[in-house]
């Protein structure tokens, strides 16, 4: 039977912005982490592989998505087993993409999407974005969607996802104080209101004048917090069960109890 109960750990960390080599060390120790708590997959925040607030750095930092980078990952992922979602800067077709790449167990390439909502200056200067809407893989029979930080602030994203049959919705973030009313209010609402599992993976650092905030969380379905970060760098391990998901939804659907035709309007 295909399983399809997976465990999730979320890394609220991330290694010295610009240096590739200390990410790839620390994740190969938090990814061993992972393990021993017998996660089946492991989320870091943002750009985790080489920082985000990079400047002019992101033209030496950025690589195909099937780099040095990518191949070094997927051998962290293959020796422990553990399903790995990373953050970095990709370079295709002449631009630069704020990415993030999802890779197997067995170091596998299973997904890899690019931000479609970009955030200020900060992310306009330094990144095209993606058009991609929906990126979905299966991981131990659970169907996994990826977005990145500010995607997850737009309803539109998620219910897109939510539409697509998402059953885990992975969402590494680099967001900065004082926006604290996303992670706490906003992120929980988003699980809720499209019944799917969410999680909101934050850096807890400070890089150059940004002060990120961590308070990493797993949402269930039901809008109900699995797991919280505080401020500081944790690693934290929950399960999600889909079958959590079968039961809310057989007692009420809001992607059943919609009315398309009504809303037309919402998009001019």
């Amino acid at each position: 039977m295909t399983r399809r109960r997976l465990r999730v750990a979320l890394d609220q960390g991330a290694g010295r912005s610009g240096d590739t080599a200390s990410s790839l060390a620390r994740l190969a120790d938090r990814a061993r982490a992972a393990a021993d708590e017998g996660a089946d997959l492991l989320v870091g925040p943002e750009m985790s592989m080489t920082g985000y607030a990079l400047g002019a750095e992101v033209a030496r930092l950025a690589e195909p998505a099937d780099g040095p980078l990518a191949e070094a990952v997927a051998r962290v992922a293959a020796d422990t087993g553990v399903a790995i979602v990373y953050g970095f800067p990709e370079r295709a077709d002449g631009r630069v993409y704020n990415a993030v790449r999802l890779v197997g167990g067995d170091g596998a390439p299973l997904a890899l999407y690019r931000k479609s909502h970009l955030f200020g200056d900060l992310d306009r200067d330094m990144y095209a974005p993606g058009d991609t809407p929906v990126v979905q893989a299966d991981l131990n029979g659970v169907r996994l969607g990826l977005l990145i930080c500010y995607d997850v602030e737009f309803p539109e994203t998620v219910r897109a996802h939510a539409l697509a049959g998402t059953e885990l919705l992975v969402v590494p973030t680099a967001l900065m104080h004082p926006n604290v009313r996303v992670p706490t209010l906003l992120v929980p609402a988003r699980a809720l209101e499209n019944q799917l599992h969410l999680a909101y993976v934050n850096r807890c650092d400070v890089e150059g004048d940004l002060d990120y905030m961590g308070l990493s969380t797993l949402v269930g379905p039901d809008g109900a917090e699995l797991l919280r970060a505080g401020p500081d760098e944790e690693l934290l391990v929950a399960d999600v069960d889909p079958a959590v998901t079968a039961e809310l939804l057989a007692e009420q659907s809001y992607l059943d109890d919609r009315r398309p035709d009504l809303y037309g309007s919402l998009v001019p």
